[in-house]
């Protein structure tokens, strides 16, 4: 068992959480706990299989517990959807809003709006998706465009905030794409982006301080992780090539007061001695 310091969460300065794809080894409950033990202000919380399935049959009460967790920890929490196999047993991340199927994904995305309602969520997080070889760029656009409008009317309905992240290898990639896509959606107020510092790392031209400035205006979540460039492989801080001072230093700058939530997805193996590294280099580097 890891030795927490007794010390405050952050309090004053930047909110820092734990993504619980992160804790894929661990019951929610167990997760949520170690992540508050540890001193984290709140939680990226994944919809998955075994953390929160939004296709359970008894999801409002499960929901209705993890609201009350949440609390009893003093948890702050934004919901993820990032979910590997939730949709289809045999395709990753399938059906994208991309696809053919993209009504599976609306449905799933209408309801982490409704989780994310119940749960005070800061924000619901959600991406592109990869291009389908067989679907040309303008249906693939179109349905992108449209699918994204159908997840605001939702949200707007239930007061929440969208952010949605530009992801290596998709239909939105980088900040520019998303710019256009949210000039497309005719630049709506509760449209945020999530910036996840270690791509910023690996395929934005401009260093990773400048990205954050450039999108502060619509900053509504963040992850966080190292990087390398052109290598899109989420690694433990200090071990790709980011210098997180500066990067911190932009976020309180931009007057961000969301969460701050480490993103290292293939990390379960060692999720609390991870997590609590994380945490002490994080404050380390805001100092």
């Amino acid at each position: 068992m890891i030795a927490v310091a007794e010390q405050d969460r952050t309090g004053a300065g930047l909110r820092f959480g734990y993504g619980t794809n992160g804790f894929a080894n661990h019951r929610l409950d167990d997760a949520l706990a170690v992540i508050a033990d540890l001193g984290y202000d709140g939680v990226a919380l994944t919809l998955d299989t075994d953390h929160l399935d939004p296709f359970a049959a008894d999801l409002p009460r499960r929901v209705a517990a993890v609201a009350a967790r949440l609390e009893r920890l003093g948890l702050g929490v934004v919901i993820e959807t990032g979910a590997r196999y939730l949709l289809d047993p045999w395709r990753k991340h399938s059906p994208t809003l991309l696809e053919e199927g993209r009504e599976l994904r609306l449905d799933f995305l209408r309801r982490a709006v409704d989780i994310g309602a119940d749960l005070g969520a800061e924000a619901v997080s959600f991406w592109a998706g990869i291009q389908p070889p067989d679907v040309d760029d303008t249906t693939a656009w179109d349905r992108l465009v449209d699918g994204c409008a159908r997840t605001l009317t939702a949200a707007r309905q239930k007061g929440v905030t969208l952010g949605f992240e530009p992801e290596p290898g998709m239909l939105v990639d980088d900040i520019a794409a998303w710019r256009r896509l949210h000039a497309a959606l005719g630049a709506p107020a509760g449209f945020g982006i999530t910036l996840d510092i270690g791509h910023c790392r690996c395929l934005e031209p401009e260093p990773v301080p400048d990205c954050v400035t450039a999108v502060a205006e619509h900053l509504v979540n963040v992850q966080i992780d190292d990087m390398r460039r052109g290598t899109h492989e989420h690694l433990e801080f200090g071990t790709g090539e980011i210098d997180f001072p500066p990067v911190l230093a932009a976020l309180s700058a931009a007057g961000y007061t969301g969460l701050v939530a480490v993103e290292l997805p293939r990390h379960s193996h060692a999720a609390p001695t991870v997590a609590a590294q994380s945490l002490e280099f994080l404050r380390a580097a805001q100092k």
